[in-house]
């Protein structure tokens, strides 16, 4: 397991800080110090790869966001607890969140956007989903549910953007803010 795991860490390492197309099997193997026989034999190809790293942590974002975004009647709670999670994970693994962030960016068309697609969107909809319970509270919110949920997605990655470039400190202070600016562009 030892080359498994070392295989998945390089790989990580090497797509986020050059983007998977740009990154060849010779190049992981090499950085893992293994063979590409070893490579094949856990993964099968450089998507294999990819989708056990997606696998890993993914797994774990989306059950965080699964408790965060189940809503009960507070949506500023709601949003918060959404907005906490993706901090907290963007924080705890950035290199991976760097990496989800460029593949969302790559071409329509690329290996890269084709792997990341699906979970961006079980990502999406749970966001979505919270947004429709919520418009039962909030009426003029009704009809808006994906504009709401593409706007507060995409004001999130924004700010972990910021942070993973050294801008701003993923903070209670800076949750605060954002959740804030977000609610009066809603309610409005």
């Amino acid at each position: 397991m030892e080359n498994r795991d070392t295989l998945l860490s390089c790989a990580l390492d090497l797509f986020a800080s050059r983007g998977y197309d740009a990154v060849g099997v010779q190049e992981i193997v090499e950085a893992a110090g293994v063979t590409k026989p070893t490579l094949y034999h856990y993964f099968g190809s450089k998507q294999g790869l990819l989708r056990a790293l997606l696998a890993q942590y993914h797994d774990e974002l989306l059950a965080a966001l699964q408790q965060a975004a189940d809503y009960h009647g507070d949506l500023p709670l709601t949003l918060t607890q959404i907005t906490s999670a993706y901090f907290q994970f963007a924080q705890a693994h950035p290199t991976f969140y760097r990496m989800l962030i460029s593949m969302w960016y790559a071409p329509r068309q690329s290996e890269a956007f084709q792997a990341v697609a699906s979970v961006d969107r079980q990502q999406f909809e749970l966001i979505e989903a919270m947004f429709v319970q919520a418009a039962s509270n909030h009426g003029n919110m009704r009809g808006r549910h994906r504009h709401y949920a593409t706007s507060f997605m995409g004001m999130i990655n924004s700010y972990i953007g910021m942070f993973l470039n050294g801008y701003v400190t993923l903070d209670d202070t800076l949750m605060y803010q954002a959740v804030h600016q977000f609610q009066h562009g809603i309610y409005s």
